[in-house]
């Protein structure tokens, strides 16, 4: 009988609103999900929240606990002092990648702002963060991931960050939103290395949030060539008005729940040969 191979199935924005950590709690607890990206400089992390997180892995780990470090609009930086600032918050996704690939942007504000959140992190958990990842990728933009290792390398060493490169099977040229975090994956993966700094293998799970997108469809695609330690990412969560006045993605969020919360997943785990990863046995994938 063939072994199967071991994913990471991620919820992103841990933090973000009181619907999307109610989701991803049920889901972790259902079995469902293996990990989850912790926002620290978000809104909704206060001690029910992140206590109720950490209480699903008393007795047993459950999931492991990332740290989704933020840079991006709406949310506001944790440090003093970071430039550049929009009306109070950090710039648009859109706008930090250009000033990452113009080198408009400074090292030492990112690296301080990026120390502040994981330093946070070891507050509200009392641990350091199994892994690091990046809210939107922005962990991967130039100079941004630059400031990002550094930090990792310098206080949380044993843990492991995302990189977003595709599995080499499944690397359509149409998926102009994989390509493109494929490319800017090649700089992260080659600059993790000499730092001593482990990533997993692979990764999936970016698609376009439009009203048409459909998640059961789409995660069969997901698992294409995914090897052993793959990583990939989703976004569940129930619709309420904190997340309505934070995000764009809303109704598609309640899609994966209802998806990932059904028979369906399992059964589609098991049918391409695939099952999530014990967190208490494996918590650094193969790079």
């Amino acid at each position: 009988m063939t072994a199967k191979r071991r994913i990471w199935l991620c919820a992103d924005d841990y933090g973000m609103a009181p619907g999307i950590n109610v989701a991803i709690r049920k889901l972790i607890l259902r079995g469902r999900l293996n990990a989850t990206s912790v926002m620290t400089a978000a809104h909704y992390l206060h001690d029910d929240e992140s206590g109720d997180l950490s209480l699903l892995n008393a007795g047993r780990p459950r999931a492991l606990l990332g740290l989704h470090v933020t840079l991006t609009a709406p949310f506001k930086p944790l440090s003093n002092g970071f430039t550049p600032l929009r009306e109070g918050v950090f710039p648009s996704n859109i706008d930090m990648l250009q000033l990452g690939m113009r080198r408009r942007i400074r090292h030492a504000p990112l690296y301080r702002e990026i120390v502040a959140q994981i330093e946070r992190f070891f507050d509200i958990f009392g641990h350091a963060p199994d892994y690091l990842d990046g809210h939107q990728h922005v962990h991967i933009f130039p100079v941004v991931r630059d400031a990002f290792l550094q930090a990792v390398k310098d206080k949380v060493p044993q843990a492991w960050v995302r990189q977003c490169g595709r599995p080499h099977g499944a690397k359509p040229v149409t998926d102009v939103k994989g390509f493109f975090l494929d490319l800017l994956s090649v700089g992260m993966r080659a600059k993790a290395r000499p730092l001593g700094i482990a990533f997993n293998p692979a990764f999936n799970g970016a698609y376009d949030f439009t009203p048409k997108a459909d998640f059961t469809r789409l995660f069969p695609r997901f698992l294409r060539g995914m090897p052993d330690g793959g990583l990939i990412m989703c976004h569940p969560g129930f619709v309420d008005a904190a997340l309505k006045r934070l995000d764009s993605l809303t109704d598609l969020r309640e899609r994966e729940v209802a998806f990932l919360d059904s028979d369906a997943f399992p059964a589609l785990l098991d049918r391409h040969g695939y099952e999530l990863a014990v967190p208490a046995s494996e918590t650094v994938p193969a790079a």
